[in-house]
């Protein structure tokens, strides 16, 4: 059985994790390091996890469930919004899901460094693999109603998800090198809406 207080040890340890990760980067990181920030001993570590891999793919998940969450309910207002109303389009589709996807400067710095070091690693690789199509899986399901809702099809969501996590990266690194100059904000949006109009098109009763 699972108690309370392992529950909350194991939070205050995912927590602590990010801190440590972004000030320290990934690679520069220690066991040591998590525990002194969360407060505990390195046996509270162990007994939750066996490495720092674990732990950050821990973080992942739990990220992941949030981001779920946030596109379940982001598309559901706008579908609510939209419902029965022909002015819904493609921009108000980027509006929805840019609110769902935000730019995190410490999660992104620990994302991608986590990333490069899993690429060293043929087995860490494949959970990256592996974990980024469940997460695909599970949120373009909303992102596809809110298109059907104004109108629009995807012939092929797995290159439309793909090319949309290629903007993400990208323009993310753009926005955060850049963060008091509103046009690279601008244009990260410009370029979803481009993408997501390249990848989809008009349905046959709406044409």
């Amino acid at each position: 059985m699972v108690t309370k207080r392992r529950i909350q040890t194991r939070q205050r340890l995912l927590e602590s994790a990010v801190a440590v990760f972004a000030e320290e980067g990934f690679g520069r990181s220690t066991v040591e390091q998590v525990c002194a920030r969360a407060g505990y001993s390195r046996g509270a570590f162990y007994s939750n996890f066996e490495t720092l891999d674990e732990l950050f793919l821990a973080v992942w998940e739990q990220r992941s469930a949030e981001l779920i969450t946030r596109m379940r309910e982001a598309f559901e207002d706008f579908q609510q919004d939209t419902a029965g109303d022909v002015a819904g389009d493609v921009e108000g589709v980027v509006a929805n899901l840019l609110r769902a996807v935000p730019v995190d400067e410490e999660w992104f710095r620990v994302s991608a460094e986590f990333t490069a070091h899993a690429l060293r690693y043929p087995e860490l690789r494949r959970v990256i693999v592996e974990r980024e199509r469940a997460i695909a899986a599970s949120t373009a399901p909303f992102l596809l109603a809110a298109l059907a809702g104004i109108g629009r099809t995807v012939p092929d969501p797995g290159a439309l998800g793909q090319a949309l996590v290629a903007v993400h990266d990208g323009t993310a690194l753009q926005c955060l090198s850049e963060p008091g100059d509103p046009e690279p904000w601008r244009r990260r949006a410009a370029l979803f809406s481009h993408v997501i109009t390249a990848y989809s098109v008009e349905s046959k009763e709406q044409s």
